[in-house]
């Protein structure tokens, strides 16, 4: 018999999925978009992550399965079309979520040890090569990825928030701390369509699905896990947000946009500042990649076993699952074509989608988990306007990030379109 999973551990899955690679990746991004009001998007982002969460804690309690995310689709919409689209959709969200993680790594890396005199080419060499390494590793040991995600969750919050507490002490005195008063601050608007952007930060608490069979005493604590760790990492990332904008001008923070963090540690602590929260953000978004990597190839091999994909991607390659081997390569391929933008916005109108079909089984099976009918209900609303949202906003300033988003949706269907018409033929 499996282990069984206590609150910590449960926590730990949460907080650790979403204080991965996704804070270092995106902070910069968001900051330029949302400016004084980077705050205000992180809170707008975790305040959606939070009600969504609620669906999850109802249907992980109903239906503990490790598919966790894949089961509540098909549990709430049967095996078919449609869900099998919005499955396939999730593993392509995991692709996309590791291939932001190695840009991350990427543009932190050449700030310790350059390569060649470009930094852009040294971005992808080190993105190209972490992805391998992780790849490496999961094939060579599944017991080595969990070591590594135990160790990495530690020291990663360990440092975060040291550079909380010293980044508040820091506050007091700096020049650029108006910077944060509500008239630095963008539209509305904006601010919730850089809250959208950013979303893919909080993307992980999901993964406390998987565990749900075996956390102990999961009417108690399942809910609990859900919802601290979500508010953890909400209050933890407005504190970031704060820190940031507040200690480094506008211009700086343009400048060091793909590694803003560790800037934003250089007036408080200089150089051994900037350098820590380096090697800090290389070890989260390893951890990061490392673990995406095993839960994207579960995630594949699950829907390949509802029937939704192809038997062929149940068998194994070098005894791991071949898709394993498939995400890999789909990420080199993305981060070495894509610019961060258009992979974070690509990965948060996959999750804002995926999380309002939830949301929406949520409300169908209401009766069946004995929920809240408007809270689901809410939350489905919150992630299409949020989703839309973001939608129009880029359409104005890269049409390319739109048809990216919107085309991996539809490929998704028409791939899973094509199989169910392949296979009824056969039959």
């Amino acid at each position: 018999m499996p282990k069984k999973i206590g609150l910590k551990e449960a926590m730990s899955i949460g907080i650790g999925g979403m204080v991965g690679g996704g804070i270092f990746a995106v902070l910069g991004l968001a900051a330029a978009m949302a400016k004084g009001g980077t705050p205000v998007s992180f809170l707008i982002a975790g305040t959606i992550a939070l009600i969504t969460s609620y669906s999850y804690v109802k249907l992980s309690l109903k239906y503990p399965d490790r598919g966790g995310t894949v089961k509540f689709i098909n549990q709430g919409f049967g095996i078919g079309i449609f869900s099998g689209g919005i499955n396939n959709l999730l593993w392509i969200s995991y692709i996309i979520m590791l291939a932001l993680y190695a840009s991350a790594f990427g543009s932190y890396a050449p700030n310790l040890f350059q390569l060649t005199s470009d930094k852009v080419i040294d971005s992808h060499i080190y993105a190209t090569t972490i992805v391998i390494i992780a790849t490496a590793i999961n094939y060579y040991s599944i017991a080595v990825v969990g070591k590594i995600e135990s160790y990495a969750v530690i020291i990663k919050l360990i440092i975060l928030l040291s550079f909380v507490v010293v980044g508040v002490y820091g506050l007091f005195g700096n020049p650029h701390l108006g910077q944060l008063s509500p008239e630095h601050w963008e539209s509305p608007f904006k601010l919730v369509t850089a809250g959208m952007v950013i979303f893919v930060a909080y993307e992980g608490f999901e993964l406390i699905a998987n565990a749900a069979p075996d956390i102990e005493n999961p009417e108690k604590n399942i809910p609990r896990a859900y919802f601290w760790s979500v508010i953890f990492v909400i209050i933890l990332y407005i504190i970031i947000a704060t820190v940031t904008v507040g200690s480094l001008a506008f211009s700086d923070i343009a400048t060091a946009q793909d590694y803003v963090l560790a800037e934003a540690a250089k007036p408080m602590l200089g150089k051994i500042g900037f350098t820590i929260i380096t090697v800090a953000a290389l070890i989260s978004t390893f951890s990061a990649i490392n673990a995406s990597l095993y839960g994207g190839s579960r995630v594949n091999y699950e829907i390949a076993e509802d029937d939704e994909l192809p038997n062929e991607f149940t068998h194994k390659l070098w005894n791991q699952p071949i898709g394993l081997f498939i995400t890999a390569v789909a990420t080199i391929v993305l981060v070495n074509t894509l610019k961060l933008e258009s992979i974070s916005t690509a990965g948060s109108v996959g999750f804002l989608l995926i999380f309002a079909i939830v949301n929406f089984s949520g409300y169908k099976l209401r009766k069946n988990t004995n929920s809240n009918a408007w809270i689901p209900l809410i939350g489905f609303i919150l992630c299409l306007t949020a989703m839309f949202a973001l939608l129009i906003d880029h359409y104005s300033k890269s049409k390319t990030d739109v048809f990216i988003a919107v085309g991996i949706i539809v490929f998704c269907f028409i791939i899973e379109y094509i199989y169910k018409q392949t296979e009824h033929k056969k039959q």
